[in-house]
């Protein structure tokens, strides 16, 4: 363990003393110091220092190369792990405790000690402990596998939420860009922050471009906070609503501001489903009723036993025998209140959910929250985005239009390269070149192997990739041309732009902006002819610029446009990124195939009835192509969505029902339509997302998406599930899995109500009219146990069948337990019920049976057919078309 001195003094520097070990580390601050600068925002201290330089040659690394990997043990030796401290785990213990918390084996067990005291008195020992012991042991095992079940399912959930802790972040290591575990950071890590993510520990801002931060998870406040070179201070929780930048890890773990926070508070479980609290009413419900059959059954017992009495002349005469009768009438009283309260509810719902939880983990989905997998088998809308969901996000350039040729890119090798080369002027060339590798917010970099590798998103992989095909060289030109400022792509801008200095012209800056094709030609004036002028854009060329733009869309291409204006630095606008006035250098086709197996899955979700919409950022042609492609678009209506915005409150009643396309659409646009659809239309909704914008309607949907590859740290937040491989076929996965759920639980909510009725009555009846239960405490601890645990586990984790995606949806305002699910639960019970009973008034007679010890063979009997009875039910119980409707 490191340790450090502290001295008197002023604040600062002054109140730290480096300890032996971190000073022959070869390190010059200590942990405390360096996280004290960045919580306190203490800029004196910083500026001591040397700022953020000084810090860095401090924690021994430089911007540009990073922490070397050797180094990543002795840095977290001395810095310390980026780990919080996690609420401990609860003991084994601790569930056996909780499972003996039972009102109702609590009072078993003062039975079972009375009656063993009373049954040694009576019948000596050993024979008089049996019964007593019987119960202890059965109540032993009731508790013991209620508290195996309930810790291995904690164990599980506690592997689950380590797995949705661990994320990604791309650092600059060993001199290059590359992906690491947050829980691999340390501190002196110079790590990579994009619209969306969250700061995964504290530390300064090193360089970037119109940075803002959302703090409102640490200091409550709403507005965002610009961070720069004057104001560097980033803290761990934080996060990133617009812009880029790169900063310098400072604290990590415990010693970040939010590490600390989390220290003060204890992280609380999942709340019951929604399931699990109409079940527990149920439960509830059916628990009041055994009570009152309990209660009942009790005063006709010791009824029918004090008249005996009477009639014998010996109520004034009372020995060990009555009471040990007065003990078992109370303990059947009770049992029968073990039996009646259906306290494996409960338990079916986390066990099937729990089951579902693990086998979508192996199919690439994690669920955030316990409530999706039941909810999301109610599902009669999926509100999908297209880009990396429905196509494989693998983007190549296929054609480009540029000096008004369209060229096919066929190989993507550097043949590609060579013919457009030729084909353009030197100059235009070399334009598009800069224009692709200064307007990114990608990088390339070596990888391991030595080759060329694109660290970004697929888009601007495509296009970066398409400039290695063409010869360019990243570093060339930035080193060649300064970026002065960035405007990052968002949703809602749908471009980004970059103004750049021109190093033969100190009085010109050049902007180059690409994005949405549409957007990006309206913004231009001009555009490169085809002998490489610049001319102005007249209506016929905009309309033959249109025309290609919409060939490419419906080739299913993806569409962008780079534009350039050159701009006078003593102009009003030599400092900002202007809006208009643009030159357009050329309109690039971007291939993104669909993937495979998407069409099976969309046909899937409409044989299930479940209705499937598009809801997309792209060109409309490109949406509808591949739309149609996936089986989406039918004879359906596709929209754009400024369109969609502009709609009255009936005009949108009117064709969403119709409506399977959105494209063009803003992240409020699609919050629109799942609102209307959940109010409007009582759907149940989900919808995937992958954006920081995409929270809202993530939030609002009764089942979030959020992707595992594309999405932003913040849309992971706000999801319900969260689809690793990005699939589509994943999202249907979860819907049979909820589906499978649904119907699990209802098969075992049907076994055990049977069992329960058939319980109840026989053990009533017969106390009532024979004044003795045939079933034993023993015996009916014993069903309780192998009904509630075992008949869970085995109905509640049955995978899901195909017939499950063959039927409707079921309604978000269904009943759970349905018309059938009564019938088979009436017709099971008033058949159990007769047979049992035909069985203890007319059972001697009909098996002949005679001696002393006839009662307990019959009572035997009858237990055993109580049991057969339960088996058989049981199979049917599981059988799918006893829930066909």
């Amino acid at each position: 363990m490191i340790s450090w001195m502290y001295t008197t003094g002023t604040r600062g520097t002054g109140d730290y003393m480096l300890s032996k070990e971190i000073q022959e580390a070869g390190f010059g601050i200590v942990p405390d110091e360096l996280a004290s600068i960045v919580r306190s925002h203490d800029t004196k201290c910083l500026e001591h220092h040397e700022g953020v330089e000084g810090l860095a040659k401090a924690v021994r690394v430089s911007f540009q190369g990073g922490v070397s990997s050797s180094d990543v043990k002795h840095r977290q030796d001395i810095y310390g792990h980026n780990r919080h401290t996690e609420k401990p785990s609860r003991s084994f213990w601790m569930f056996v405790w909780d499972a003996m918390q039972d009102l109702t084996l609590v009072i078993l067990i003062l039975c079972s000690v009375v009656s063993i005291g009373v049954g040694i008195l009576t019948e000596g020992f050993p024979k008089g402990m049996y019964d007593g012991v019987g119960i202890i042991l059965c109540i032993i095992l009731v508790v013991f596998v209620t508290s195996i079940s309930d810790y291995k399912q904690s164990l599980q959930f506690k592997d689950l939420d380590k797995e949705k802790k661990n994320v990604s972040i791309h650092v600059t290591r060993d001199s290059r860009r590359q992906k690491v575990s947050i829980h691999d950071l340390v501190v002196g890590d110079i790590v990579h922050l994009a619209i969306g993510d969250i700061v995964p520990a504290d530390g300064l801002y090193i360089s970037g471009f119109s940075l803002l931060i959302d703090e409102s998870s640490l200091s409550g406040e709403s507005e965002a906070v610009n961070v720069d070179q004057q104001k560097p201070f980033l803290l761990c929780g934080t996060t990133v609503q617009d812009g880029s930048a790169k900063m310098l890890v400072t604290s990590v773990g415990m010693k970040t501001e939010w590490g600390r926070l989390m220290e003060t508070l204890n992280e609380g479980g999942d709340d019951e489903t929604p399931l699990q609290v109409k079940l527990n009413g149920v439960a509830t419900l059916i628990g009041k009723i055994g009570l009152g059959f309990a209660l009942v059954t009790f005063l006709v017992l010791t009824g029918r036993f004090l008249v005996v009495k009477i009639s014998h002349n010996s109520i004034t005469k009372w020995d060990l025998n009555d009471a040990s009768m007065l003990l078992n009438f109370f303990a059947t009283a009770v049992i029968i209140i073990v039996v009646a309260v259906p306290e494996g509810l409960p338990l079916a719902v986390t066990l099937s959910l729990a089951f579902a939880m693990k086998k979508l983990m192996n199919d690439k989905a994690l669920v955030r929250h316990l409530s999706a997998c039941e909810t999301m088998g109610s599902a009669g809308c999926i509100c999908t985005d297209k880009t990396g969901t429905l196509t494989t996000n693998q983007m190549v350039v296929d054609k480009i239009w540029i000096c008004e040729q369209t060229k096919p890119i066929k190989t993507g090798n550097r043949d590609d390269g060579n013919l457009l080369k030729n084909s353009i002027s030197e100059e235009i060339f070399d334009l598009f070149l800069q224009s692709i590798f200064q307007n990114t917010a990608s990088e390339v970099v070596k990888g391991e192997d030595g080759k060329n590798k694109v660290m970004g998103t697929p888009t601007e992989s495509a296009l970066l990739g398409f400039g290695l095909i063409l010869g360019g060289d990243t570093k060339f030109y930035n080193d060649k041309y300064k970026i002065v400022k960035v405007e990052p792509f968002n949703s809602t801008r749908k471009k980004m732009s970059v103004l750049v200095s021109l190093p033969d012209n100190n009085n010109k800056t050049r902007a180059f902006c690409k994005g949405a094709s549409e957007i990006v030609v309206k913004m231009c004036d001009k555009v490169v002819n085809s002998e490489g002028k610049v001319v102005d854009l007249n209506e016929q060329q905009r309309n033959s610029i249109n025309e290609v733009i919409n060939g490419f869309a419906s080739d299913a291409l993806r569409t962008l446009c780079v534009a350039f204006k050159d701009i006078e630095a003593s102009s009003e606008d030599g400092n900002s990124i202007p809006e208009d006035e643009y030159t357009l250098i050329a309109i690039i086709g971007i291939k993104d195939p669909v993937r495979p197996g998407v069409k099976e899955a969309v046909k899937t979700c409409l044989d299930a009835g479940i209705t499937v919409r598009m809801v997309t950022g792209d060109n409309i042609n490109t949406a509808k192509a591949i739309a149609r492609e996936c089986g989406i678009l039918t004879d359906g209506l596709a929209i754009e969505g400024p369109d969609f915005r502009n709609k009255t409150q009936r005009e949108m009643e009117e064709i969403i029902p119709k409506l399977q396309v959105m494209a063009r659409s803003l992240p409020l646009d699609k919050h629109t339509l799942v609102k209307h659809l959940r109010n409007d239309f009582n759907e149940v909704v989900a919808v995937t997302g992958d954006g920081t914008n995409d929270a809202p309607a993530l939030h609002e949907a009764d089942i979030g998406f959020a992707m595992g590859i594309a999405g932003t740290e913040v849309a992971k937040e706000n999801a319900d599930v969260i689809v690793m491989d990005d699939n589509f076929t994943t999202i249907v996965n979860v819907t049979r899995w909820g589906r499978s759920v649904y119907i699990n639980i209802q098969k075992f909510v049907q076994f055990q109500l049977t069992v329960n009725v058939v319980a109840l009555m026989l053990n009533f009846v017969s106390a009532c009219v024979s004044g003795s239960a045939p079933l034993t405490a023993v015996q009916m601890l014993w069903v309780n146990m192998i009904m509630d645990t075992l008949g869970a586990l085995a109905l509640a984790t049955e995978p899901p069948h195909d017939g499950l995606m063959k039927r409707p949806p079921i309604g978000r305002n269904a009943k759970f337990i349905t018309g059938v699910m009564w019938r088979n639960i009436i017709g099971q019970s008033l058949y159990q019920t007769i047979v049992l009973l035909v069985l203890k008034f007319r059972g001697e007679k009909i098996l002949k049976l005679n001696g002393p010890d006839a009662t307990s063979i019959l009572n035997t009997v009858i237990f055993n057919t109580f049991v057969f009875c339960q088996v058989f039910h049981f199979l049917t119980s599981a059988l799918h078309f006893l829930f066909e409707q």
